[in-house]
């Protein structure tokens, strides 16, 4: 992982709310409700949810996950107007790797 890669994800993780957001979606099943319709967290948390967990307005939030999806800390899949989200473990694996390997 590059140091572009590494401040870019530190910049994301650098936000209390956006730091917390990544806690919660670790263990959805103890933070959110499953979807109604789709009642799992297979392809993550509906962005509602997660809005309204954290008590902040629509576009902040929808700010918060782009800037995380941006750095590849989230997965985003669609369904209908939905969005759901959930880590990428894979990328918070290299990225705690290259910290440790770098620091």
């Amino acid at each position: 992982m590059d140091d572009k890669t590494i401040l870019a994800i530190t910049k994301a993780l650098s936000n209390p709310t956006r730091l917390e957001i990544l806690k919660w979606l670790k263990k959805p099943e103890s933070h959110f409700p499953p979807h109604k319709d789709l009642g799992h967290f297979n392809d993550g948390v509906c962005g509602l949810y997660i809005q309204e967990k954290s008590g902040l307005s629509q576009p902040t939030i929808s700010h918060y996950l782009s800037v995380m999806h941006k750095a590849d800390l989230l997965i985003l899949t669609r369904h209908g107007k939905w969005t759901y989200f959930k880590r990428n473990e894979e990328r918070i694996a290299a990225y705690k790797k290259a910290i440790v390997k770098n620091l």
